[in-house]
């Protein structure tokens, strides 16, 4: 049975092509002017991304999380250290992520080793988050089964009594986990499926640009 539903069947002329001549010097400058062209695009959310991890056994699985910072080093994340995100990235350190752009016809896909990020990152942006957020993180047992939706609201509830009217803290099992890029293609859809995948790899210490098959 076909997924594809009648009358879907769609060229992708959105865009000109990305030839080796378009791309920026460098992976964080390419990633920033699409970064900035999807937000002027005016998509829900632009700094969703698929985040795929692996378990121990290389059994995978995948979410939809929010970017929350990039720089040369890589791209953030922040989690509960002990989902099951958290847990895979941290005793498989590799990752891949996936911003599927799709209204422009693009995406940007990584893949590279996992590392948590400082203490310090951590409670710099933790503090930053709204206030009924940061309960929420003392709150929730991420990714663990619970017996109904009420056990999350008394969740919430012990922590809104646990710290009254004063901070909350970073709880220590959570944190931000950042993605080292090894690899980072940019995927532009052309007409009869023949897309522009243009990557950058790091080769030792240096990034090479190379183009991809579509």
């Amino acid at each position: 049975m076909s997924a594809e539903p009648a009358g879907m069947r769609r060229d992708y002329t959105e865009h000109s092509a990305l030839l080796e001549g378009d791309l920026a010097a460098d992976w964080p400058a390419q990633f920033a002017a699409w970064f900035a062209d999807a937000k002027a695009w005016g998509l829900p959310e632009p700094n969703a991304m698929i985040v795929a991890t692996a378990d121990a056994r290389a059994r995978p699985s995948a979410r939809t999380v929010l970017l929350k910072g990039y720089d040369e080093r890589g791209f953030v994340f922040y989690t509960n250290y002990e989902s099951r995100k958290g847990t895979e990235a941290l005793t498989n350190p590799y990752a891949s992520l996936v911003f599927p752009w799709f209204p422009m016809q693009r995406q940007v896909l990584i893949a590279g080793a996992v590392e948590r990020v400082s203490r310090a990152e951590t409670e710099e942006y933790f503090g930053s988050r709204p206030r009924g957020s940061q309960l929420g993180a003392w709150a929730s047992p991420q990714s663990r089964v619970l017996s109904s939706r009420e056990a999350v609201d008394d969740g919430y509830e012990a922590a809104a009594d646990r710290f009254a009217d004063g901070p909350v803290p970073a709880p220590p099992h959570w944190g931000g986990l950042r993605v080292l890029p090894g690899t980072v293609e940019f995927w532009q859809g052309r007409t009869s499926r023949l897309h522009d995948r243009l990557r950058y790899r790091r080769d030792g210490g240096v990034w090479v640009v190379e183009r991809l098959a579509p």
